[in-house]
């Protein structure tokens, strides 16, 4: 996939956009997933994907090809996501409330194998998750989601956020420190 990606950039930066919208198909569902994780709302993981591909797409032509260009993606789009969070942490937190208050769901699946009371089960432990992630430190979450979650290795976590691997690795130690310690207190409550 690796090369295929560098020849639909080539043909995008050689005028062909619809070259673009291939590697969009290819990678929104993973960008989402990894964004909506990090910001715990559908719509700012929406507005983040979507400002992510139009910084790529206009910044196309920068991209070096040192790293993979799923890799570069994600480094746009984690950046994003913790900037967001950085300057509306208040409101954000604001629509978490809310969100749980009003115990809003992620779209579920509509399809004819799944089962209702599973489906509120995921529901329940989705909420419960996100509603831990939340309480960490954008950094702190970023690490576990990349790690935990998504699988990245140390290298490609440290690419994307852009910070040395023995940083990375702190700051997952640290975060799982935390993320016990949260689970320790919602045990107890």
């Amino acid at each position: 996939m690796f090369s295929d990606d560098n020849r639909l950039i080539t043909e995008c930066l050689q005028g062909r956009t619809e070259a673009f919208g291939e590697l969009v198909r290819r990678y929104q569902d993973r960008l989402y997933n990894t964004v909506y994780r990090l910001t715990g709302n559908a719509e700012d993981a929406q507005d983040i994907v979507q400002e992510t591909f139009l910084n790529a797409y206009l910044s196309l032509d920068s991209f070096k090809g040192e790293s993979l260009f799923f890799t570069w993606l994600y480094r746009i789009a984690v950046n994003t996501a913790l900037s967001l969070k950085r300057r509306s942490r208040r409101l954000v937190a604001q629509r978490i409330k809310a969100r749980l208050n009003d115990e809003e769901l992620e779209p579920s699946d509509n399809s004819e194998d799944s089962q209702p009371g599973l489906a509120l089960e995921r529901a329940e432990e989705e909420r419960r998750i996100q509603s831990i992630l939340n309480r960490l430190s954008p950094e702190h979450r970023a690490v576990l989601i990349l790690k935990d979650i998504e699988g990245q290795k140390y290298e490609t976590m440290a690419d994307i956020l852009g910070v040395p691997v023995g940083t990375i690795r702190s700051r997952l130690h640290r975060a799982r420190m935390e993320l016990r310690e949260l689970l320790k207190q919602l045990d107890k409550g």
